[in-house]
Order: structure tokens, then C-alpha cells, then sequence
């Protein structure tokens, strides 16, 4: 069984998780079980390695296949990438995966989703061993509302309101919180402003991950140079496989400029 120290660990590696201006970017690509095949899982796979993909995120915000634990194993039996849970609610702990992110909804004002369901599932959680990796979760008006704000009974943030999403940030951070996620939800119809991603990264220091409407590279560039430590693709990736390579392109670009001592 791991210790407390290393159950709560960061998604980025020792060497560039303190400093903002050094950090790598990484990818993580976001499998939803509800939306997802063996043979789209092969081909999803093969791209990501391929490509150079950082993550796995597994979950979404109403899962009603059962098949996701058989899912985590199917990745882990051909992949060496990590897959991390991203769980709607307590129910989805498989200890077979590299680690949870273990999610409090600070931009909302359910206490369900602010400690309710981790209370719930504290003991199953100590006793999975999975590292978890404590995120102050953001949702971010993209549009039209989203599963996850549907679900969660909450207000997402005003896409406009940078000033707002930087303050509570910095309340996540202050609270010990270890990443920041800024998110515009499964199909968002835009993604979350450059003003916002660059008013969260000046407020806080832990890294910061971004998902939500990002379909172009130029949106992942736009991302990436606002300040986002880690990106987020699903929807777009479940339509368009090819697009892994087009974001990691991006990717690749950033890191190039980067000390390569400081890789992973």
C-alpha cells in the first residue's frame, strides 16, 4: 500500500512541477466509456502512441456502459500510457488504473460534489491504493449546458469572467489543492477563453489542465500559449482519431523550446 505521500501525488513529473515557465506541456486524450468501442480503442491506442501522448483520462459525467473496468484493463494489457480515472461520482474506482483524479467542483455550490461523494467513497479510495491527484474542478460556460452541469445541479462560470475563475483558483490552491481544471464541458460549443486559462495561470502555481471544445490545433495552440500545463481532447478525438496527431504536433512544438534536461 502506498504511504500518504505518494497517494497524493502531481500528474507532472518532479522536475518541472514547481515552476510554470519550465513545466512540459502534456496531452491527455479523455476516453469516455459511454462512446467507445475495442476496435476505436485499438486505433485510439495505436495514435497515441505514435504520437507521443501523455495520458489517459477514463470517465465522463454519466456513464451508463458497464464495461469501463474492462475498458481500463483492455489499455493497460497494450498500453504502457497511464490511464487516469476522471469519475462522475464514487461509483468508478478501478484499481487496475494509474491513478484517480480526485475532483472537488469549486466553482460550484453543491456540496455533493464539493465533499459529499468523497466522503462516500473515502474508504474505498484508501483501500484501491491508486494515487489520487486532488483538482479543484472548474466548470466554464461554453455555450450550452453540458452533462456535467446538468448532473452536478450547478452554474458553470461566465466564459467571460476570467477574474472570477482566477479568484477561485487561488481559494483551491490556498485550500492544498494540487491541479487546477479548467472545464468547458463534452462538446462545448468554445472553448475556455485564453483571458481565463492566462488569469488562473498568473493566480496560481500548481499546474493547470484544460479540456472542453478544443477541435483545432489552433484552439490547443491558443491553449497551450495562454498558460494550460495539460490539454484535454475527447469529443473531437471520438469523431476524428487523426486529430491526436495534429494537437501533439502542437505539443511537440512547445516542448522543443524547453530544456531537454527537464523532460519526464
Amino acid at each position: 500500500m502506498p504511504t500518504d505521500q505518494h497517494r497524493r501525488s502531481n500528474l507532472l513529473s518532479t522536475s518541472d512541477a514547481t515552476s510554470p515557465a519550465s513545466r512540459h506541456k502534456r496531452l491527455a486524450v479523455l476516453l469516455d466509456p459511454d462512446h467507445l468501442t475495442v476496435a476505436r480503442c485499438q486505433e485510439i491506442l495505436a495514435l497515441s502512441h505514435k504520437h507521443g501522448v501523455d495520458f489517459f483520462f477514463m470517465g465522463g459525467s454519466l456513464i451508463s456502459n458497464p464495461d469501463q473496468t474492462s475498458f481500463v484493463s483492455f489499455i493497460k494489457q497494450h498500453s504502457s500510457i497511464p490511464v487516469i480515472l476522471f469519475p462522475s461520482s464514487g461509483l468508478y474506482i478501478d484499481a487496475k488504473a494509474d491513478g484517480l483524479l480526485l475532483l472537488s467542483l469549486i466553482s460550484g455550490r453543491n456540496p455533493d460534489f464539493l465533499i459529499g461523494q468523497h466522503v462516500a467513497a473515502a474508504p474505498l479510495l484508501k483501500s484501491s491504493g491508486l494515487p489520487l491527484y486532488a483538482t479543484g474542478y472548474m466548470l466554464i460556460d461554453s455555450g450550452r449546458q453540458t452533462t456535467a452541469s446538468y448532473m452536478s445541479g450547478t452554474t458553470p462560470i461566465p466564459h467571460d469572467k476570467p477574474s472570477i475563475a482566477a479568484c477561485t483558483a487561488l481559494a483551491g490552491e490556498m485550500l492544498g489543492l494540487q491541479h487546477i481544471y479548467l472545464d468547458g464541458g463534452s462538446g462545448a460549443m468554445y472553448p475556455v477563453s485564453p483571458a481565463m486559462i492566462q488569469a488562473v495561470r498568473q493566480a496560481v502555481d500548481v499546474p493547470v489542465i484544460v479540456g472542453g471544445g478544443v477541435n483545432t490545433a489552433e484552439k490547443a495552440e491558443t491553449a497551450w500559449k495562454a498558460g494550460a500545463d495539460v490539454l484535454v481532447v475527447g469529443n473531437h478525438i471520438e469523431k476524428s482519431p487523426q486529430f491526436i496527431a495534429e494537437v501533439s504536433e502542437v505539443k511537440h512544438r512547445f516542448n522543443m523550446v524547453l530544456p531537454q534536461t527537464q523532460e519526464a
